[in-house]
């Protein structure tokens, strides 16, 4: 059995898990890597890696139109991924599910198939302050070409969403409020049941949309619970390849909703007077589907099943709150984020030195953050700055990351205040 593949284990012990992760064995300049980037894209354990280059290697093809055993099978392979995802996030169907590229194209397909057709002008979209611009471009294209107008939900200075103001903004005309579950620039939880609940109790016809590409990696989530309409989130976030994401929707709007794109393996019938089109989630899966990329992503929901994402949290709870304590140990360096529920990202400056400077000299000693508006230039706005240092924890980190992490900070202050 591959390490990694049990069923239960200490919240303690998960740092043994990094043996699973081959990625883990690279060096920069010479240094053994300390990765703390797994915010943008996380790395990937041997039991994903085995799956995808099974298919490859031993029972490639086609699928969903191919009669020949090979094909059935891989077809049978795919077809139960989505219903893995489907138990993964709580959602009562398979057929809920719609495999994307990623979690922007989710989002892209909701605001040009459900919004182009329900929406017009004068209507309104509620988005908030800390939205990554995935959650923010689509609507405003939507927005020009229809008409739209966007309200925003503003943060406090803690990082937190001023939920108080969210019946203020609500208005006769909003029809969507999309939200983030996890900023991914200051790490905030935000309690997405409880939105949800208060839109619908201001009016149960706004539809919800929830990112969840941080959430799902942090959170056990339950959409039924959570009474959202859509979802979304992205595999290599989550251990699994990149060039998959997955849009949850309740069946009745998915049936509601025309195709996305248009192409082979989505149609009924084709003449050239007129196309007939299959019932969701095939309607929105035009072309050759990333077969290989789905097999990796159910790959990857095995293994965090596995593990537990209850003892994932607490063992990244713990290392958050040890790396927020060496953090503030260091004179001029300040943190942003302060939200009483928060995952595990750490994003911070250094007084008088620009982020990318430290970047650079964190290179220098293998240690790999992310600098920059982390896709969040209307969050970093609110904020006052331009750029910061994010340093995010993953099930695979330890405390030797983070004594790393100090360690070139320290040094990046020798050289550069």
């Amino acid at each position: 059995m591959v390490r990694g593949m049990r069923n239960t284990v200490s919240a303690a012990d998960l740092s043994v898990y990094r043996e699973d992760f081959p990625g883990l064995r690279a060096t920069m300049h010479g240094k053994a890597l300390t990765f703390l980037d797994s915010a943008a894209s996380a790395q990937k354990p041997e039991v994903v890696l085995s799956a995808m280059d099974s298919v490859l290697r031993e029972g490639y093809a086609n699928i969903h139109r191919g009669l020949y055993e090979i094909s059935q099978n891989l077809t049978a392979d795919f077809e139960a991924v989505r219903g893995k995802v489907a138990r993964f996030i709580g959602a009562p169907a398979a057929g809920e599910i719609v495999f994307t590229r990623n979690a922007t194209e989710a989002i892209n397909l909701v605001a040009q198939s459900w919004g182009k057709t329900y929406l017009c002008a004068g209507d309104e979209i509620v988005l908030t302050e800390m939205e990554h611009h995935a959650n923010i471009v689509p609507w405003q294209i939507l927005r020009d070409q229809i008409g739209l107008t966007i309200r925003v939900l503003p943060v406090d200075d803690d990082g937190e969403l001023i939920l108080d103001q969210l019946g203020d903004i609500l208005g006769p005309r909003t029809r969507l409020v999309s939200f983030t579950y996890v900023s991914n620039a200051l790490g905030t939880v935000n309690p997405v049941g409880e939105i949800v609940r208060r839109v619908k109790a201001y009016n149960p016809d706004i539809v919800t949309l929830v990112d969840a590409s941080q959430g799902v990696v942090h959170r056990r989530i339950d959409v039924s619970a959570l009474g959202t309409d859509f979802l979304v989130f992205t595999g290599h976030k989550l251990y699994g390849p990149t060039g998959i994401g997955v849009l949850y929707g309740r069946k009745m709007l998915l049936e509601s909703m025309p195709p996305y794109q248009g192409g082979g393996d989505m149609i009924e019938s084709v003449s050239f007077e007129r196309t007939t089109f299959k019932s969701p989630p095939q309607r929105f899966e035009a072309g050759t589907p990333p077969i290989v990329e789905v097999i990796g992503l159910g790959a990857a929901i095995d293994y965090v099943w596995s593990l537990g994402l209850s003892d994932i949290e607490s063992w990244e709870s713990r290392l958050l709150a040890i790396g927020t304590n060496a953090l503030e140990s260091i004179e001029g360096l300040r943190l942003y984020g302060r939200a009483r529920d928060k995952a595990s990202i750490l994003s911070f400056t250094i007084d008088g030195i620009h982020p990318g400077d430290l970047g650079m000299i964190l290179d220098q000693c293998g240690v790999a953050v992310r600098v920059g508006h982390h896709c969040c230039m209307p969050l970093m706005r609110r904020l006052g700055l331009d750029a910061t240092c994010r340093a995010s924890l993953a099930l695979y980190s330890n405390e030797d990351d983070i004594n790393n992490l100090v360690t070139g900070l320290h040094k990046a202050i020798r050289l550069l205040a």
